[in-house]
């Protein structure tokens, strides 16, 4: 019960420090520090602990390799001219009136090819918060768009590495599981549109009457040649080459690019990669065009082992054992899956990342589905619960990296509304169906 008592404590100094905005690694090392307290006073061996920490945090360093991946993937992609000319060439396909809208509707189109929503943020999303810099409109509706679009696809494409994992944990199949997701998102994705749509009029961009767009071909060599590193990540997804790899050839050929298009020299360009991608401050663009590089993913790479190390612990001593037995007494199908929604939204916040929110939800709750309904039913509902829930949790991977990537905070997470309708709507849907049939399990 103290260990409990404890989590809820972790989690108020957790949602207090991002409400005041202070670095999310401050209260979770005090967090950290404040379960390894509550668990040796339990009885747990430190040493032990200790070692529950270290080796799930040692998860953490393969997602650390692909942030630091990505974030010299932006960082080359603007200096090969990729992300200005996405910029230059979007500006004429987008209407500014709908500007919200069709980011939605092209990051949800593009997170379905590659299966990825880091992937998809730090490509086309980034082109799209650039396009919005500097113009009336607050940026966090934008990232909300473009994060809820992201996760479109991260949630129901087949080469989504979260709808694989979901499928190997639950020993169903992957096609009948993207079957079942999309049948319950048709309602969520008609009604985020909408929503989208309404900000989009009420909040018009006017980037075609922006003097910066039409700087870019001033400084940049802007032709479709430079966009190889964006159709490479396409085309290396789409045949299921692994993202470590893909991304390795897209910044081999966006270096490239940048020497022999944009004129950088090999030793600027690393400079781009280690620091970001900056133009000179007397240029009009310089406060535009600008991000990326590995040193802006090191604060974030602190928080990943800190949140997996927070997570070794709590998975290490079952402290949510608790929260099977509560689950075990659902009565109802929507009372199931309510509880599952509150298991997804602890497990996203304890787990920190997005794959072990999956994985303690699996855990949680499977027992409960195996009694009354089946895998496939539990597949889907880890997919409108955990999958979706991790992102709007301000400290997990899912939201923070995106979000970073971004330029922007969890200010986003109200306007991400794809990813909280989904479990409002599939949940209303079993109120509704329960009170007309009166059945429980």
């Amino acid at each position: 019960m103290h260990s409990l008592f404890s989590l809820i404590f972790c989690f108020i100094i957790l949602l207090c420090s991002v409400i005041k905005g202070y670095f999310v690694a401050y209260p979770l090392l005090l967090s950290l520090v404040i379960l390894l307290m509550t668990f040796a006073f339990q009885g747990f061996p430190v040493r032990d602990l200790i070692a529950m920490a270290f080796a799930s945090s040692q998860k953490a360093f393969p997602i650390i390799l692909i942030l630091l991946l990505i974030a010299a993937v932006t960082a080359v992609w603007m200096a090969a001219g990729t992300i200005p000319a996405l910029v230059y060439y979007g500006t004429q396909l987008i209407n500014p009136q709908y500007f919200i809208f069709s980011a939605f509707v092209l990051t949800s189109f593009i997170s379905v090819l590659l299966g990825t929503s880091f992937g998809t943020v730090s490509t086309v999303g980034v082109a799209l918060m650039i396009m919005v810099k500097g113009e009336d409109v607050n940026p966090h509706i934008v990232a909300g768009a473009i994060i809820a679009g992201a996760y479109f696809g991260d949630r129901c494409s087949p080469m989504s590495s979260s709808a694989n994992l979901v499928a190997s944990i639950t020993k169903t199949k992957l096609h009948k599981n993207i079957i079942a997701m999309i049948s319950t998102a048709w309602l969520p994705l008609m009604a985020s549109s909408l929503i989208y749509l309404i900000l989009s009029i009420s909040n018009p961009v006017q980037v075609r009457n922006s003097g910066l767009i039409s700087e870019i071909p001033n400084f940049f060599n802007i032709n479709p040649l430079v966009l190889l590193p964006a159709f490479a990540v396409i085309a290396l997804c789409l045949f299921k080459v692994e993202v470590k790899l893909t991304l390795l050839v897209s910044i081999g050929i966006g270096l490239i690019l940048g020497i022999f298009f944009q004129g950088y020299s090999f030793f600027k360009l690393m400079k781009f990669v280690l620091l970001g991608f900056s133009l000179e401050p007397r240029m009009n663009l310089s406060e535009v065009l600008t991000g990326g590089g590995i040193f802006s993913m090191l604060r974030v790479s602190i928080v990943v082992i800190l949140s997996t190390s927070l997570s070794g612990l709590i998975t290490g001593t079952k402290t949510l054992a608790t929260v099977e037995k509560i689950i075990n007494k659902a009565s109802s199908r929507s009372r199931l899956f309510l509880g599952t929604i509150t298991v997804g939204v602890a497990s996203a916040a304890f787990g920190c990342t997005q794959t072990l929110a999956i994985l303690m939800t699996h855990q949680l709750v499977k027992e409960k589905y195996q009694q009354q309904l089946d895998n496939y039913q539990l597949a889907t509902d880890i997919e409108n619960t955990a999958v979706v829930l991790s992102p709007l949790i301000p400290w997990n991977i899912a939201g923070l990296v995106p979000a970073t990537i971004l330029m922007t905070d969890s200010g986003f997470i109200p306007y991400a509304v794809y990813l909280y309708l989904i479990p409002l709507l599939n949940w209303v849907q079993f109120k509704v169906l329960e009170s007309k049939t009166q059945g429980e399990f």
